[in-house]
């Protein structure tokens, strides 16, 4: 691989001129006139009562997944536009071009769907037993059995329409917020404002000073802009139970479990499995307390680092090593990860005016990816990126499948993107020769487990309970901050000094309209790709192709004939999901072990 390295990604390949290009304003004109020949094909298009006249129905599919591949080419720019600079007025302006778009051509699918569910059993099976159609099999029974569980086609086109500037409108309405917080920070004699992706790196800075001073002043920015973001939560809610409500759907889990395609006594099964292990990482939390000379941690101490590491890690760094590690595994993994970086596939400097987090966002029709984050040179970072390149890896093994196929859900997403950062922090873990930097290294590793077991179940607890508050009425910020930090002295056993009773503001992930319930696919994937890594170290470098099939069969499963068919596995039973949960054990009992004779008191 060649370097140095850029560490700012391109977009000029997609389109030319940022959010004034005129390319990317001609696509979305093309764009909007394809969505409406689509619309207008599938009102004159009734239901088929024959094989004969399902040929109808042939242009109508190839036009449905074009406009798919091209609204998610578009999301895609639009969303990196205003992610890598929070004041791009104009990007922000796409984004509700674009979001318009995406909600005709849902509305036009929701028709689609239903003109499907009108069609008789006979002619269906004769339609989907075709060669050209079979592929796409499971993603059209799925539909056809949803659209008999909805609203008329009229009904939820109109929810769809009206969410442009309500539901998905308020979702947006997160980065106007995150924009205008700034966190005040002393640095060389003097007072800095940091934006919130900055502030957040912080929080796992090696001196704890530093981490409280910046969490005391990251929750006081927070509140400060409370009722904004309760506003926006409180709306955001609304409009998905008056939906459920209208649909007739009675669990709010109803929606966020068909989206990912799994059943209800899977994640309970898994929940469950998880709550068993968590004794273990208590151990582990009050041995980190011990570690870092207090009683017990707060909650700026959780992510706080533990040993010593060589120091910042640079960005080409990180990337030979990702490579190199990926390499050992699957060359196809490496030298896809290998292009990410040298097309500068991937946005990762440190600077203001950025969003906080990170994400990798698909481009079907240039058939690459883009991933963003900020690379501030810790184990953490490396991390990161190298889940994100996971992301990428998924998507990359699914380019040639048809439109439909590729819509694989959040949690199978995970899957891939965690697999790829167990293998890089495993690998940096059992490599390194310093004592120190093999605790750092581990515990880093461990720090994730402690997110997806407790801070994602807290996320999910908090999320369940807001729900069922909001049938009764509006949840003020005050009650907002109160059942978050329930929820999280619950998943995290009583074992923290503070709480974070504001993270139902800070955390992108409760706005986010895309798919709700935005926590425990986390963890699923997180659980499912342990479970596949045991597996894979069992089985060697024999493991990558069979890898790759499973990564290929994501979007036309559910989870569970997903890992029978590739595993051999039952998820609703606890067997697999223990085994993973093994894996952080013994992360746990190492690091226990290494830091017997360290302790502070």
């Amino acid at each position: 691989m060649k370097t140095p390295l850029h560490p700012v990604w391109d977009l000029e390949s997609i389109f030319s001129g940022g959010s004034s290009s005129e390319t990317f304003a001609a696509y979305l004109i093309e764009l909007e006139e394809d969505v409406r020949k689509l619309q207008h094909l599938l009102n004159e298009t009734p239901a088929p009562t024959s094989l004969q006249e399902t040929a109808a129905f042939d242009p109508i599919l190839e036009l449905l997944q074009s406009c798919y591949m091209r609204v998610s080419e578009g999301s895609a720019f639009v969303g990196c536009l205003s992610s890598q600079n929070q004041k791009d007025k104009k990007a922000t302006q796409l984004q509700g071009a674009i979001s318009s778009i995406a909600a005709m051509l849902n509305g036009s699918k929701s028709k689609f769907d239903n003109t499907l569910s009108q069609t008789s059993d006979s002619v269906w099976d004769a339609w989907i037993a075709r060669e050209d159609i079979k592929p796409m099999a499971f993603v059209l029974n799925e539909s056809r059995t949803l659209a008999r569980e909805k609203l008329s086609p009229e009904l939820e086109g109109l929810a769809l329409d009206l969410g442009v500037d309500g539901y998905h409108g308020w979702g947006k309405f997160y980065n106007t917020i995150v924009s205008k917080v700034n966190i005040p920070f002393e640095q060389d004699g003097e007072t800095v404002m940091l934006s919130a992706g900055q502030a957040a790196n912080k929080l796992s800075d090696s001196d704890r000073n530093v981490r409280e001073t910046v969490f005391a002043n990251w929750e006081q920015a927070w509140t400060d802009v409370e009722d904004f973001c309760a506003d926006t939560l409180n709306h955001l809610a609304g409009f998905r139970l008056k939906l459920y409500e209208k649909r007739g759907w009675d669990d709010i889990l109803k929606e966020p479990l068909t989206i990912n395609r799994m059943s209800r006594q899977t994640l309970d099964t898994m929940w469950d499995v998880i709550n068993g292990a968590k004794p273990a990482l208590v151990q582990y939390l009050e041995r980190k307390a011990e570690l870092l000379g207090v009683d017990k941690l707060s909650w700026s101490d959780v992510d706080a680092p533990v040993g010593k590491s060589s120091g910042k890690i640079t960005y080409d760094e990180a990337a030979i090593n990702i490579v190199e590690q990926f390499a050992k595994f699957s060359p196809k993994l490496s030298s896809f990860a290998e292009m990410a970086f040298e097309k500068r596939w991937i946005e990762a400097e440190d600077r203001p005016g950025k969003r906080p987090g990170g994400f990798c966002t698909s481009l079907p029709l240039s058939k690459a990816t883009r991933i963003f984050m900020t690379f501030s040179g810790t184990p953490s970072n490396v991390s990161t990126l190298a889940h994100e390149l996971g992301h990428g890896y998924h998507q990359h093994i699914m380019e040639e499948l048809p439109a439909l196929n590729q819509r694989y859900a959040m949690n199978v997403a995970e899957t891939a993107s965690t697999f790829a950062e167990l293998i890089v922090a495993d690998a940096l873990v059992q490599a390194a020769t310093d004592e120190q930097e093999k605790l750092a290294l581990l515990e880093d590793k461990i720090q994730r487990s402690v997110a997806f077991f407790m801070n994602i179940h807290a996320r999910f607890l908090f999320e369940n309970r807001f729900y069922e508050q909001r049938k009764k009425g509006l949840v003020n910020a005050d009650e907002l901050s109160r059942l978050m930090v329930e929820a999280q002295q619950e998943a995290f056993c009583g074992v923290l000094a503070s709480d974070h009773p504001h993270f139902w503001a800070s955390k992108l992930h409760f706005y986010l309209t895309g798919v709700p319930f935005y926590n425990f696919p986390y963890t699923f994937g997180y659980m499912f790709s342990a479970g596949i890594y045991a597996r894979a170290q069992q089985e060697g470098t024999a493991f990558a192709d069979k890898y790759d099939d499973l990564l290929r069969d994501t979007g036309r499963m559910t989870v569970e004939e997903l890992a029978q068919k590739h595993l051999g596995t039952d998820l609703t039973q606890p067997e697999f999901w223990q085994n993973a949960a093994d894996l952080v054990i013994a992360d746990i009992e190492q690091f226990l072990q290494m830091t017997a004779t360290e302790k502070k008191g």
